[in-house]
């Protein structure tokens, strides 16, 4: 199969081309389909297979449609106003998703002539505000920014004609639900919703039946499954010899792009500070480092010599590292949840990759 069966459009036919996108992947097959009727859809797939296309490229889609259709609802009212209003709005739980997701938009709707922009916390909102000022037709949003400017009065959400919950176990993780609430409240009813997520367990089951009508149910790899291309393995081995062990082990794979996972910042910058110590090159990233820094990591890790990177399960999801050769879990997960999607870092778009987990005693 390829994007062309899909019945996408010229201009988005033309982006994919450009990008050397050439065949769909399984959630994209089943997905599109349904989001172009129209339909609402829960979608469960693992990590890496390509969700962020399966919604972006029909609902890219579907508001060029109703753009074409200027005698009813956001065609005629950008017509009367001469502003564009939000359509979409796609909500993320972690900023580095949202800019992904953005930056996946603006590369498919190359040539749609649509517009979108990415809001989150941690920066100041003064070029996000001037962007809403310039009219979007689709939103990306973090929960808690979002509510900030829609109180405000920056952000109207009565035109939304797509809603996409983007990694929604993550947003009910991070707490998110009672933010969630009010903003799915600022959105029309009649609307399209489409949910997703790597993991799909019964509370987002309960929200799905709250706020989707008869969803088509996309689920092409079984819940809390594991990557077939990673290799798994695990080293026991007591708390207090991991750090050494961590780096007897980096030194035996010099070259490889690795991630490393701590379960808590504080550890993750100590894990980092001490392979420094012993002479490898070493940077962490979590949830307590400002927004700037944690962009200044990401480019320092996508670089051709990049140094360990040590995180928490802030980068399990939603930043998009490619290439990563290794994954360690120096502190095992709390759930197999949060196992698939770090060890998901790996084997992206059909590569391989290796999953290595220390294990003590008390874990």
């Amino acid at each position: 199969m390829n994007f062309e069966s899909l019945s996408l459009s010229k201009p988005l036919l033309r982006s994919l081309e450009a990008v050397g996108y050439s065949e769909p992947t399984p959630i994209q097959q089943e997905t599109i389909p349904h989001v172009l009727k129209g339909r609402d859809v829960v979608g469960c797939a693992q990590t890496g297979t390509g969700k962020t296309a399966a919604f972006a490229l029909p609902t890219l889609q579907r508001l060029m449609e109703s753009a074409n259709r200027p005698t009813t609802g956001a065609g005629q009212r950008r017509k009367r106003s001469g502003r564009r209003v939000i359509r979409s709005l796609i909500l993320s739980p972690t900023r580095e998703l949202a800019a992904q997701i953005g930056q996946s938009l603006a590369t498919y709707g190359s040539f749609t002539g649509l517009r979108n922009t990415v809001i989150y916390g941690g920066v100041k909102q003064h070029s996000q505000v001037k962007a809403l000022r310039s009219g979007v037709d689709i939103l990306v949003a973090t929960p808690g920014r979002l509510l900030d400017l829609i109180g405000q009065g920056h952000v109207h959400l009565d035109h939304v004609e797509v809603l996409i919950l983007d990694e929604a176990d993550q947003m009910l993780d991070m707490g998110f639900i009672l933010d969630l609430r009010k903003i799915v409240a600022e959105v029309p009813g009649e609307r399209q919703t489409l949910m997703f997520s790597a993991t799909m367990p019964p509370e987002i089951r309960s929200l799905a039946k709250e706020w989707l009508r008869r969803p088509y149910e996309v689920q092409s790899t079984p819940v809390a499954s594991t990557p077939k291309l990673v290799s798994q393995s695990v080293y026991f081995v007591e708390r207090q010899n991991k750090q050494s062990t961590l780096t007897r082990f980096l030194q035996g794979i010099k070259t490889a792009k690795t991630l490393v996972f701590s379960r808590t910042k504080r550890g993750a910058d100590k894990i980092a500070h001490r392979l420094q110590r012993d002479g490898i090159r070493a940077i962490s990233i979590h949830g307590d480092k400002s927004q700037s820094k944690r962009q200044a990591v990401i480019r320092q890790f996508n670089t051709a010599r990049p140094p360990v990177l040590v995180a928490t399960d802030l980068a399990s999801r939603g930043l998009d590292f490619s290439d990563i050769s290794y994954v360690i879990n120096y502190d095992l997960p709390n759930t197999p949840e949060i196992y698939v999607h770090r060890i998901g870092r790996t084997a992206r778009a059909g590569a391989t990759g290796q999953a290595v987990t220390f294990c003590s005693g008390d874990e």
